[in-house]
């Protein structure tokens, strides 16, 4: 005996030990709150929509001029030339000397001489410096800016559709977490009072062994059970500090050194909106619905710019050389302004191909939206049928709880005067527990399948309105 008080005054004073630590109290919207300001998946969705911005600009950026400037040392083998042989001018002069003075021989004994002689004209020397400024603006595309523009908006809405999504699933974990913690510390309640009866039932059984009026077995049966239940409680302890530490990981509060006591209480609606209401929902509101709509834009765009390829391409161009050593302006103009073209007439089926890739990818959209419906009718049939199950439990049990409660009281009452055995005692207290804890966990699978429910109808913010008012 002196024994098993020693054991219960140690674990009494480990449990108030831990229950004496700091705490802090959140309650469900104080704790949505710091979930917004400091989710590491909230963080990078915010990310990822300053990054479809940046992708958007750099879309954009296709309705502005190019310009650009370069420069280059050129140094060549030989000279830029133009060798001219002087023969081409001295034969017809011959031809004509000829003509008027056919015996002439000095005359054309020099232009021979002259004739054998080549003209060389310098054009650039060996050395060649040259820094110029060159601009382009495309004034026709085929329509491919302006798709590339829609593409751009259309991936920012995908961005953030994409963080609505992480936020409500952050918010499904969070509900998890907060009322799992609720949970849990309502279960360490439950076993601890369930501890205390089975331990006041076993200090009775021992004064009845003493006094005769029941065996050593009952006795031994009566510590056995108050054993175990001392188990439970420890399991029931450690479980609440998993969900401790899952909460403050999802909030960001990992270093913090208080528990969180959560103030919200599990809850339960007596009725609930039509079901039909939440597939209307689900239709217009749904994360992944909205997301794949999104992408078939996207594909669609994609389809007409890859059928833009047929088009020629039209740009106006210009230079200008700023600083220029060995080119003459003569050979090569300072400034030239123009407007040309490119059209592929061929090339090779390539343009075929992408046409068909990107209607293909569209059309997988269209499916994967119609499977996705489909999908997402059976998930609200599901959830809202697991709602109403808890409804029917909690129901149920509340009138269970009230039997054992009185069966414990009646039990215990006839074990004192000896009318009751230590296992029908035990019984009744052993369903009395499993009952309460069953309850909770039906307030508990009600809460979390509802949140999960309005995030699928991408209404998770809704979930507050559910709650009881303080």
């Amino acid at each position: 005996m002196k024994k098993n008080q020693l054991i219960f005054v140690l674990f009494a004073l480990c449990f108030l030990s831990n229950q004496m630590k700091a705490q802090t109290s959140l309650s469900f919207k104080e704790s949505l709150h710091l979930l917004q300001q400091g989710n590491q998946s909230l963080k990078i969705a915010d990310k990822s929509i300053e990054i479809a911005k940046t992708e958007r600009d750099k879309l954009n950026a296709f309705w502005y001029p190019s310009l650009q400037s370069t420069g280059a040392f050129v140094h060549m083998s030989e000279k830029i030339e133009v060798k001219q042989p002087l023969s081409q001018f001295t034969d017809p002069a011959k031809d004509f000397v000829h003509s008027i003075i056919p015996n002439d021989q000095i005359i054309s004994s020099i232009l021979d001489q002259i004739g054998t002689n080549t003209l060389i004209f310098p054009l650039t020397p060996r050395n060649l410096t040259t820094v110029d400024v060159s601009a382009e603006w495309v004034l026709f595309s085929g329509g491919k800016r302006f798709r590339a523009t829609n593409i751009g908006r259309t991936m920012v809405d995908l961005a953030r559709e994409n963080r609505a999504e992480v936020s409500a699933n952050q918010q499904n974990l969070l509900v998890e977490s907060y009322y799992g913690l609720r949970l849990a510390q309502q279960i360490v309640t439950v076993r601890e009072e369930t501890y205390k009866g089975l331990q006041k039932h076993y200090e009775n059984a021992l004064k009845l062994e003493a006094a005769g009026m029941i065996d050593k077995a009952g006795r031994l049966f009566a510590q056995v059970n108050m054993d175990e239940a001392r188990r439970e409680l420890e399991a029931a302890q450690k479980e609440e500090t998993v969900m401790q530490s899952a909460l403050k990981t999802l909030l960001n509060k990992k270093d913090m050194d208080e528990n969180i006591v959560p103030t919200s209480p599990l809850f339960m609606n007596d009725s609930l909106p039509p079901k039909m209401l939440f597939n209307l929902s689900v239709g217009s509101g749904n994360y992944l619905l909205n997301q794949l709509q999104l992408q078939e834009h996207i594909a669609k765009q994609q389809v007409r710019i890859d059928q833009s390829g047929y088009l020629p391409n039209i740009a106006i161009f210009g230079k200008q050389t700023l600083y220029s050593h060995g080119i003459q302006s003569n050979l090569v103009p300072r400034t030239m302004v123009g407007i040309g073209f490119t059209w592929n007439l061929f090339d090779g089926l390539d343009r075929e191909k992408r046409i068909r890739q990107s209607k293909l990818t569209q059309q997988t959209l269209v499916l994967r939206q119609m499977k996705a419906r489909d999908d997402l009718a059976v998930g609200v049939d599901k959830l809202y049928t697991q709602l109403q199950k808890a409804q029917d439990n909690v129901k149920a049990l509340n009138a269970t709880i009230k039997l054992s409660e009185e069966l414990v009281r009646i039990r215990k009452k006839s074990f004192t005067e000896g009318m009751a055995t230590s296992t029908e005692v035990i019984d009744a207290e052993t369903m009395l527990s499993k009952v309460k804890v069953a309850r909770l966990a039906a307030y508990y699978e009600y809460d979390v399948a509802l949140m999960n429910l309005l995030s699928l109808c991408g209404t998770p913010e809704q979930f507050v309105n559910y709650q009881p008012k303080p």
